[in-house]
Formats: structure tokens, sequence, C-alpha cells
């Protein structure tokens, strides 16, 4: 069975109060529409002082979907770890992890928007020394122990309750990233489908005398969408994916290497490009993909036509993928 995934960023350009909050009832009763269908994973994300309202609180949003759900994960891909307070994020992932009973997944990255340090006086050219001690500071604080923290003793309770810690994954495409997820002893998520980075992984594992493992990307994940008429679609709410395409490409330089990163400038360039696909549900099927990310809301998509791509591939597509 592949794994399915239902990704929300909360993206809506030109938002009021009013429409933003019917978006963000409607991901929450989403998320609860596909655990009830059997849904694997929830993914959501973090972006700070972004025009177009894009989630800056995934947590926040994580504890809704507990709230709303019995089954299905939620996945935090990722949180800036430089952004945050390492012991009060150590707290709100304890908490998260026993209100959902073990289902909360936190990729931890650095970013790649240096406004977003900017924003919270945090240094930019230090968030790689940053980002070690916040995640050096989640494991201790997570045994509950009394441990020194900036020249202090303190504690965090209550103490998580996943053994021996709430999952907690190194994110990023950089050897300095797969070798702090190494040293650490901390399984690795490369951002896109990079073997070699991979195998780079592995072989600090061996220099550090620690064990992980890597949850790499398939080498193709589009985002989905599932409709009756694709051209329809794309004719009606390809600009949703053009929007958010083109935002996300506009935040990465050069070096920055994502598994859902486009290139494309109009909707018919994003279309033939296949990062963002609106299939049929026969077609989806047919994908024959180890990973299927539905996007229902994505670029500020109208909240009906998420709904009716939701259900069409809870209804259409889901069943036969367990086949």
């Amino acid at each position: 069975m592949p794994v399915t995934v239902v990704r929300f960023n909360l993206v809506e350009p030109g938002a009021t109060p009013t429409s933003l909050r019917a978006r963000y009832r409607a991901a929450v009763e989403m998320a609860a529409y596909a655990d009830e269908q059997g849904v694997s994973t929830v993914q959501t994300e973090e972006h700070h002082g972004v025009e177009n309202n894009w989630l800056p609180s995934p947590f926040v949003f994580a504890g809704a979907v507990f709230g709303a759900t019995r089954r299905i994960a939620v996945t935090v891909s990722a949180v800036i770890g430089p952004l945050h307070d390492p012991l009060r994020l150590a707290e709100d992932i304890a908490v998260l992890d026993l209100v959902s009973g073990g289902r909360l997944v936190t990729v931890a990255g650095i970013g790649y928007r240096p406004e977003e340090y900017a924003q919270f006086d945090v240094d930019w050219k230090g968030r790689g020394k940053l980002q070690d001690e916040v995640l050096q500071t989640l494991l201790r604080a997570w045994t509950g122990e009394p441990f020194v923290y900036r020249g202090r003793t303190v504690r965090v309770t209550p103490r998580p309750g996943t053994e021996p810690h709430p999952l907690l994954l190194v994110g990023g495409s950089s050897k300095a990233a797969a070798r702090r997820a190494a040293r650490l002893g901390l399984p690795f998520f490369p951002s896109a489908h990079l073997p070699e980075l991979e195998s780079y992984y592995k072989e600090r594992l061996v220099e550090y005398g620690t064990e992980g493992w890597t949850m790499m990307p398939a080498a193709e994940t589009p985002l989905l969408h599932v409709a009756e008429d694709p051209d329809r679609a794309w004719a009606e709410y390809g600009g949703h994916f053009l929007h958010e395409a083109r935002t996300y490409a506009s935040w990465q330089s050069a070096g920055i290497r994502s598994a859902v990163r486009s290139g494309a400038a109009t909707v018919a360039e994003l279309r033939a490009e296949g990062v963002y696909r609106i299939v049929t549900p026969d077609e989806c099927v047919a994908l024959g993909l180890d990973n299927y990310v539905l996007h229902p809301l994505a670029g500020g998509m109208p909240v009906e036509e998420g709904w009716r791509g939701l259900r069409l591939f809870a209804e259409r597509v889901l069943p036969r993928l367990a086949d």
C-alpha cells in the first residue's frame, strides 16, 4: 500500500479573516475525513510574514488536527529550528506527542529565507550553530531530567509518551545537514531525491559511531489534484498552482534542492513540467507511485474544489491502491 499524504499550507492570496477562518476550518475537516478514509499522513509546514498567508504555526495546526482525528499522523516538514526557543519547542512537541498518542513527526530544517530570521531578530549567519543547540536541547529536554542550558539548570516536563523520544528527523539538502543528523544519531530527511547525500550520511554514521536511517523522497513526488476533467480544472484552477509554485521558487537560491521545485512561468509550462498534476481517478491509480501527495487547497484553491478532489481520491483511488 503506498503512503498517502494530504498537504496543507493554508495559502490564500488576498484573504480576509472570514475567508481564512473558513479555509482553516475546511482543512481540519478535510484532515478528519482523510483519517476516516485511511489516508496515512497530514503534512504541513512553516513560513513567516508571507503576503499570501502561508501557515506560520504548524504545531498549533497539528494540535487542531489531532483533536479531530484518531489515527492519521501529522508531519511538520519542516519546522525552522533556529526561529524557536528550544525549551518551549520541546514542551510543545511533548504535549502534542501525548495528545496524539505518538502521531507527530517533526522534520527540523534551518530554512532558506533570511527575511524570516530578520523578522525574529535571529542571526542568519549563525543558523547552523543555533540548529545544533536546538536539536541537542530537544533530546536532553525529553529525558525529563534536569540539565544545564545556557548556564542554568532547567527541566522540561511533562516527558513525551514516545520512547526514546518523539520522532525527530533532520531535514535539508546539504552535507552540513547530513553531518548534523549523523552526529546526533537522528534520521535524515533529504529535501529531494538525493542518493549521493544519503550515501554521505551513511558514511558519517560510521564515522561518528551512531545509528540512523534515511526517509528519502521518491525520484518522482508530484503534488496531485484529482478531477473528472483535468483540462477544465487546469483552465479554472491552474493559476492557484502557479501562484504557489512561483512563490516557492522565488525563495530558493540555486543551491537549494527540493522535490517540488518548479521553474514554470505559466500555467501551460507548469502543466507540462509535472511537478503539479491534475489527474482523473484512473490516471491517478495508473501513476503507480510509492507516495501519493494530495494538495487540495493549493495556492488558495477554492474550498469546494478542494473537497471535490479529496473525495474523488478517497472514493475512487484509495480503495484501488490497496488491491
